[in-house]
């Protein structure tokens, strides 16, 4: 305490700082250099004299700068929430898009020109429109990795999230004042908005988005805004700033949902297997050395009926099996099944808690099936919600019943994160009908959900339930994000496919 009062006491005339008498040598730990600056206290205060501005004041001393800039980089990425959008780098995106018309195909590369320049020198604005899933995201999350694997700090937030962040704020147990998370936020050094257009457009929620973006014009901060939006559409505050065609650079990107091409074929557009694309069977973790020995021996069973899943479902449409699989059958490719051969079921459920690899697993059969050329839509229950949601607006492209309908009827469903959705009535009611017509047509269906049957709506639950059209996979393995990992060497070889009985 007395080396801190030696520090910031007042005196003298000179703007020099005060340095304390102090060995730069800690005495209790010889080998480590203290800062000969402020003694390794972290603060100095200059010999100023009565009325200046600087007169007591305490000021972060250099050597805390380092520790400051790392603080402030951890805050922002655990704020982000980046550790979801690893995958979204410039390196998993296909500027070229998949079955594109030349105009959309030019569009989708020219904005991928513009964020990865945008990404290597952060300035001015740029401002990237298209519709859901066109690839505004992946390229917004691909600016803020690479900001992040050079150290730079980057603030990446959905939109509606940032208000929700915001309004958190108030509440008697945030950590945060609302002055310094809106600070945080409006001063970020390089900010991404994704969503913009989204948001519950309330008085409030206009008011604050409007002095960010008025504030970081002003200050000419480097900002990348999505939207899928019109223009014409988003305030008049906030357009006048995006319409600054000297300052804003602004792309439209034409291309149809990316979520939903791949391999050459266009799938529904609701799709969204593109972000799950590096999750197949043999990059399943059976997690061998981590977990006890059920669990891990549990992980290799569920894996087996997967794989033998996928194969049967091919096998019923197609009439024959891929080579490598089969249920004792000749793997014949001209095999055609009879009335005697086994049938697979219908439905598939995977259970368990978050991270345990459900949708892994999920997303495995998918892609399996998709390699194959089997028409596959992958969604997640809330985000299929919001899809049929703005397909009521007036500017959607697609009607609601189509959208209904793409997943309602697909000849391969899997719907990820059943139970996570908002509960309202009108949803419990259109995720009835959709589970429903597909239990009674026999469509196979993959489900993943955190939750118990009890804690479904029990008229989901008595669908899942039926043992002779459904198979319940729970796994009782912990999560895995953030456990250990093994080396990819010592991965062992995957089961061979089994029959399911």
């Amino acid at each position: 305490m007395d080396r801190l009062d030696k520090l910031l006491k007042p005196g003298g005339n000179t703007s020099k700082a005060t340095v304390p008498t102090t060995s730069n040598i800690d005495e209790e730990h010889p080998s480590q250099q203290v800062c000969p600056v402020c003694g390794g206290i972290g603060w100095i205060s200059y010999d100023a004299p009565v009325g200046h501005p600087n007169f007591g004041k305490a000021f972060r001393c250099t050597c805390q700068l380092a520790d400051l800039e790392s603080r402030q980089l951890d805050r922002l990425r655990r704020l982000s929430n980046m550790h979801h959008l690893e995958r979204m780098t410039f390196d998993t995106f296909v500027p070229n898009g998949y079955g594109l018309n030349s105009e959309q195909r030019k569009s989708l590369k020219l904005a991928f020109d513009r964020a990865f320049e945008f990404a290597r020198k952060p300035q001015g604005w740029l401002l990237l429109r298209g519709n859901y899933g066109c690839g505004k995201t992946h390229l917004a999350a691909a600016i803020a990795n690479e900001c992040l694997s050079r150290r730079q700090p980057v603030l990446f937030i959905n939109v509606p999230d940032l208000l929700d962040h915001l309004r958190a704020t108030y509440g008697p147990n945030s950590e945060v004042s609302f002055d310094e998370r809106f600070d945080e936020v409006r001063d970020a050094p390089v900010l991404i908005l994704d969503d913009l257009g989204t948001q519950n457009a309330t008085p409030w929620a206009q008011e604050k988005l409007y002095q960010i973006f008025n504030h970081r014009y002003n200050a000419q901060l480097p900002t990348v805004i999505t939207t899928n939006q019109d223009l014409e559409d988003i305030d008049p505050r906030l357009r006048s700033r995006l319409l600054h065609v000297e300052f804003v650079n602004q792309v439209k990107i034409m291309a149809p949902d990316f979520r939903g091409m791949g391999a050459g074929q266009a799938r529904p557009e609701l799709s969204s297997l593109g972000d799950h694309h590096d999750q197949a069977f043999d990059s399943f973790d059976l997690r061998e050395g981590e977990l006890p020995a059920d669990q891990s021996n549990e992980l290799a069973q569920v894996l087996a009926i997967a794989q033998q899943y996928a194969a049967d479902v091919y096998a019923s449409k197609t009439g024959k099996y891929p080579i490598g699989y089969s249920r004792g059958i000749e793997e014949d490719p001209s095999y055609r099944p009879t009335d005697s051969t086994p049938k697979p079921p219908n439905w598939l459920v995977f259970t368990g808690d978050y991270g345990c690899g459900k949708t892994h697993l999920a997303a495995a059969i998918a892609n399996e099936l998709a390699g194959w050329g089997y028409p596959v839509v992958f969604v997640v229950v809330p985000d299929l919600l919001d899809h049929l949601r703005a397909a009521f607006a007036p500017q959607s492209a697609v009607s609601y019943d189509k959208q209904f309908d793409d997943v309602r009827k697909a000849d391969f469903l899997v719907l990820d994160d059943l139970g996570t959705e908002s509960a309202t009535p009108c949803a419990r009611e259109k995720l009835y009908q959709l589970i429903n017509h597909r239990y009674a047509a026999r469509l196979p269906t993959v489900i993943t959900t955190a939750l118990k049957p009890k804690q479904l709506d029990p008229k989901v639950a008595t669908r899942i339930a039926d043992p002779a059209h459904c198979i319940t996979l729970p796994i009782s393995a912990p999560s895995y994000r953030g456990g250990k990992r093994r080396d990819a060497a010592s991965k062992r070889k995957l089961p061979a496919p089994r029959r399911v009985k």
